[in-house]
């Protein structure tokens, strides 16, 4: 019997779910999947029984009452636990592989991060629409200090320091009800005193056009977006559909990929740390932010001088 259960689909699922590394948040989810979803249908069969006919059948039946998410999850973890038991010498066809996810569901992601190549893209096609230069200078900000959408629109004068670089979100307008420190790049900064110049006498940084004692209204930055990677289109170029909140991502997955510290991106995403490590972790880390932002800004220089030289040539 034991070699039986051995060599069943859920004994080599719980060896993957234990051995594979994956970050804590995705394995939970991973094994709710299982657990649910996996295991009923397939945990006693043989991996040699399973075939991409049922997998599909499966994946047919989670659409059908409406998670298509979970469907295409559902295959993912099939395709994983089976290359895990073949990568260990199993000899066994991937019935995941016959099932691809796009034939499961097609949805839009939530959230995507931008290329270096894209952001350059962003930058010079911003240039060439219809739009006030305050709304090109505020696209730039979210992408270089990596704030939400309505802690900018909303800011005000009072809470910019021009001789210490620093922005101060009071707690009020905070998601998470801490007041958040935005170190300010020399890029930054720059837009801002350009702003500054622009907002006339409005205490908000960005004021409406249409009435300088309202706030610029949360739509108009998705509309310059919008009209942005639309007019790239037109033209031919790759650059996909994003949102306000897509510079956020794209902050976080290109700063994570050029080696930075999680904890100093998560605290200037003004993300709460929960558990264990936010006990100990009360530091605000101001030089290594200050430093990290500041590259941030030279590597955006980077890319989008050198899309701009590139489309002179």
């Amino acid at each position: 019997a034991r070699v039986k259960d051995a060599e069943t689909f859920g004994a080599w699922a719980e060896k993957w779910l234990r051995g594979y590394q994956m970050a804590d948040s995705t394995r939970d989810m991973r094994r709710s999947i299982y657990e649910r979803e996996l295991k009923p249908k397939f945990g006693n069969q043989k991996l040699v029984e399973i075939t991409h006919e049922d997998l599909r059948a499966l994946t047919d039946a989670i659409v059908e009452r409406g998670a298509p998410a979970t469907a295409v999850h559902a295959r993912e973890v099939v395709l994983q636990v089976y290359r895990w038991a073949i990568e260990r010498g199993h000899k066994v066809e991937n019935p995941a592989e016959l099932v691809r996810p796009t034939t499961i569901a097609r949805f839009e992601p939530r959230d995507r991060a931008l290329t270096p190549d894209e952001i350059g893209l962003m930058y010079q096609y911003m240039e060439r629409i219809g739009t006030a230069p305050s709304v090109r200078a505020a696209a730039k900000l979210l992408l270089l200090t990596m704030v939400r959408k309505s802690e900018l629109t909303n800011a005000t004068w009072s809470e910019i320091n021009f001789s210490d670089a620093l922005w101060t979100i009071p707690k009020e307008r905070m998601k998470r009800r801490n007041p958040h420190l935005v170190f300010l790049s020399r890029q930054a900064l720059d837009i801002f005193i350009a702003l500054k110049t622009f907002a006339g006498g409005s205490d908000y940084v960005l004021p409406s056009r249409y009435d300088s004692d309202l706030p610029m209204s949360s739509a108009t930055l998705n509309q310059v977006l919008t009209l942005t990677y639309r007019l790239a289109q037109e033209e031919g170029k790759s650059l996909a559909k994003f949102g306000p909140h897509d510079l956020r991502r794209t902050a976080s997955t290109l700063l994570h990929e050029a080696g930075y510290n999680t904890d100093w991106i998560e605290k200037c995403l003004a993300h709460e740390q929960r558990g264990v490590r936010a006990v100990y972790n009360k530091a605000e880390y101001r030089e290594q932010r200050t430093a990290m932002l500041q590259d941030w800004a030279d590597m955006i220089d980077e890319w989008t001088l050198r899309r701009s030289t590139d489309s002179t040539t």
